[in-house]
């Protein structure tokens, strides 16, 4: 009784590890912090779009020039987009995602590429509405990060 108890332990540990590490979760994952990124954008909310940010001194974001560090990154967004009507309303289109696993195929980082079109009334310093991006993202401890933005 005791190792047939053990042995659906085990096989549970097993199921529940490999869930973890399903491809189709990891790249889920991203695409759900997406969404959630574009909807606080949409609210008018950069502090809350800035979440999908890894907060770090070397977050890198590069646009007509290169910004680092997270708080550049964020004065940047701000100064750019000051109101909600510069801000307008942001949606993705072809997202590809990328999952790079390291040598023992556990993922950690992951590219993904796609476009971004904003819907807006008023124009600040950013004047461009369309374009395309590519991202670098870290699997971390808080869920996943951009840490690379080349926009």
């Amino acid at each position: 009784m005791f190792l047939i108890g053990l042995q659906v332990l085990v096989a549970l540990a097993l199921a529940g590890s490999a869930r973890a590490a399903a491809p189709g979760d990891d790249s889920a994952g991203i695409r759900q912090v997406m969404g959630q990124q574009a909807a606080a954008w949409n609210r008018g909310d950069v502090v809350e779009f800035m979440r999908s940010y890894k907060d770090a001194p070397d977050t890198t974001f590069i646009g007509t020039g290169v910004r680092k560090g997270y708080r550049t990154i964020l004065e940047s967004y701000r100064k750019h987009y000051a109101t909600k009507e510069q801000m307008g309303r942001l949606t993705y289109s072809e997202l590809d995602v990328r999952l790079l696993p390291d040598a023992h195929g556990e993922v950690r980082y992951a590219a993904m590429t796609g476009r971004f079109h904003l819907d807006r009334t008023a124009r600040g310093e950013a004047g461009q509405d369309d374009g395309v991006f590519s991202l670098l993202w870290e699997k971390t401890a808080d869920g996943w990060k951009i840490i690379l933005d080349h926009t």
